[in-house]
């Protein structure tokens, strides 16, 4: 039996981070390879073998979600290929597949399961959408800016370069080429984007990945002195993380600025909330700016009318 991989560009993360992506096998080709009848039973009892339809195997240590895709004669497509990549996509409660159209033996529709009919260029055998496929997917299967997250946390990951990121968009409809310029390969997440393109929505200056000396890279920095840093549990579950977090704040505000760390999951969730936040933020700086000055220009004015 054998299993291929997902393609990716030589600066992705080593192969050993990503699941193997497993293939499916005839029982016709099980036996070309060696396999009596009763092996092939045996293997099935134990688990190590599933039969997943008629005639068609798969390997019994293949992912749950590979599984049920061959189960309905498909591939692991969209959002649930993008999910076990660790590609971010913004909420996925489904198993998307991937099926090639005029399939026959199809179960059953559910709810639990999203069908994409379409023509692909994965192989007859593959348990998985092509990975250009799988994105072109996702942001027909997203709002806008989730669907510029999950292109940003691919193209981060080394999954694709701008090379495959336009083949992406070669394969969506025209009215998709207005979220291209929004794309940015230095957010190193997908909630980092996310925040990104609320704060620009909303008017202010956002920089990207800022270096501050004594501090360190940053997230966000918007117009000039408020730094924005995306936390998730997944990166600042611990003491030791929250420690040098707060210490990296200390050396930020000695120089002038404020940090503010929304959670992602309000950032998701409650994102008009964490813009309100923020909006406050900046008219308490803007109102403490305008009173200093005034403050500063009655003491210049007695101090000249000495």
């Amino acid at each position: 039996m054998h299993a291929t991989r997902v393609a990716i560009a030589p600066d992705a993360p080593a192969p050993s981070e990503l699941p193997r992506v497993p293939a499916t096998i005839s029982y016709a080709a099980l036996r070309r390879h060696g396999a009596s009848r009763r092996r092939i039973s045996v293997a099935v009892a134990s688990g190590s073998l599933v039969r997943v339809r008629r005639g068609t195997y798969v390997d019994g240590s293949a992912p749950p979600e590979f599984l049920a895709a061959a189960r309905h004669g498909g591939r692991v497509d969209c959002l649930s290929l993008l999910s076990a990549l660790k590609v971010f996509v913004a909420v996925n409660h489904v198993l998307h597949v991937q099926m090639d159209r005029g399939s026959t033996r199809v179960p059953p529709r559910t709810d639990r399961v999203i069908r994409h009919w379409r023509s692909t260029a994965a192989a007859s055998d593959a348990l998985a959408a092509p990975l250009i496929e799988a994105l072109a997917q996702a942001c027909r299967c997203q709002p806008p800016r989730a669907a510029i997250a999950t292109l940003d946390s691919a193209w981060y990951r080394g999954l694709v370069d701008e090379a495959g990121i336009a083949e992406v968009f070669r394969m969506l409809p025209q009215r998709f080429l207005v979220l291209r310029p929004l794309l940015d390969p230095r957010a190193e997440s997908g909630i980092e984007t996310l925040m990104r393109l609320l704060l620009r929505a909303h008017g202010w200056q956002v920089d990207v990945q800022v270096q501050i000396r004594g501090v360190g890279r940053v997230d966000l920095v918007v117009d000039g002195w408020l730094i924005i840093e995306c936390d998730s549990e997944q990166f600042h579950g611990g003491w030791k993380e929250s420690r040098r977090d707060r210490r990296r704040d200390l050396q930020a505000a000695r120089q002038g600025y404020v940090t503010l760390r929304p959670i992602a999951e309000d950032i998701l969730h409650r994102p008009d909330e964490v813009i309100s936040a923020i909006r406050d933020v900046v008219a308490h700086r803007t109102a403490l700016l305008g009173a200093h000055q005034v403050a500063t220009g009655r003491r210049r004015r007695a101090a000249s009318s000495r």
